[in-house]
């Protein structure tokens, strides 16, 4: 394997430029989209790797399960400098595990918590709160039934809402706050969002990429808003207003029209034309170039991981007593 097993751990830099480029040139639907696909396979590429690096690593421990002939020198010799970075991924790998299941959980107790909040309340798409707090997000289905989760809460994602805000909104921009929590719904922008959260936890080098999806989803949510109501600049007033006095979701990984981000730019964006719709970016263009330049790693990320896989494989295979 050599060093190249320690590639896909540090290509995930590949795909900075492409990160801060797709915000400002890419429809947001296409940036959210390219920007997950390459933070999910470059986290799944560097995990895998730092799993096999973490197999040599725990080898050289005393006492531990694994058949001894793992821990011979042609095993070790597979890994560059094993002593070290054996066992020091074996911390890391752990640490990236508790990170991702805590995430998970997090996630799926805040969606709980705020089904079962709405339980008394009539089963619409909109659910409006008697709170003086305002916000607003959009709350995904509760992907199973029962734990005080309803049937309907179970099935279908709903807006909430607050009396607060909507006191705070005019007319037009009530319907903007619609149809944005409507767009994340259709869209389930809260997957992009959990995927990208992920990614970053197995790996710190794609915090940029989830930087940018948490960007890239509200402004697609934006871009659906202003077409179903006609006015880009009621979005923006409503966007506005929102950031102003909401205090934004409960959770990175739920959508709402406030969420916290460059809330100016969003607004500078909408006031401007409607950004061109590409399943690819320009070749000869930075964001295009940017494009393939993640591409081209994530490929070799993809490629250089399966290799370390197999190879550790056949290795451990055959140092392995029948």
């Amino acid at each position: 394997m050599g060093v190249f097993v320690f590639l896909p751990l540090i290509l995930p830099l590949t795909a900075w430029p492409v990160a801060r480029l797709a915000e400002q040139h890419l429809h947001p639907r296409t940036a959210t989209r390219l920007l997950t696909v390459l933070a999910v396979v470059l986290a799944l590429c560097s995990t895998v790797c730092l799993a096999l690096v973490m197999v040599v690593g725990t080898a050289q421990l005393p006492g531990n399960p694994l058949p001894d002939g793992w821990s011979d020198p042609e095993v070790r010799a597979a890994v560059p400098y094993d002593e070290v970075v054996g066992k020091a991924a074996i911390p890391a790998l752990c640490a990236v595990v508790v990170a991702c299941v805590r995430t998970v959980r997090r996630h799926g107790r805040v969606r709980r918590q705020a089904h079962r909040a709405l339980a008394g309340l009539r089963e619409t798409e909109v659910a409006v709160l008697p709170d003086a707090v305002p916000y607003a997000y959009a709350l995904p289905p509760g992907g199973r039934r029962g734990g005080g989760v309803s049937r309907a809460g179970a099935g279908r994602g709903r807006v909430v809402v607050t009396t607060a805000l909507l006191d705070r909104l005019r007319p037009g921009e009530r319907r903007a706050l619609f149809a944005h929590e409507r767009a994340h719904l259709a869209a389930r922008h809260d997957r992009y969002l959990l995927a990208v959260q992920l990614a970053a936890r197995a790996n710190p080098f794609l915090r940029p990429l989830r930087t940018a999806v948490a960007y890239t989803a509200e402004r697609w949510a934006d871009e659906e808003a202003a077409r179903v109501i006609g006015s880009r600049r009621t979005v923006a007033r409503a966007i506005g207003t929102a950031a102003l006095v909401s205090r934004g979701t409960p959770l990175p990984t739920l959508a709402g029209l406030a969420a916290p981000g460059p809330v100016p730019r969003r607004v500078a964006a909408l006031l401007g034309p409607a950004p061109a719709v590409r399943p690819w970016p320009p070749a000869f263009t930075a964001v295009g170039l940017a494009a393939w330049g993640a591409a081209a790693g994530t490929a070799v990320s993809a490629m250089s991981s399966a290799n370390a896989a197999v190879t550790m494989f056949l290795i451990l295979h055959a140092a392995t007593p029948l």
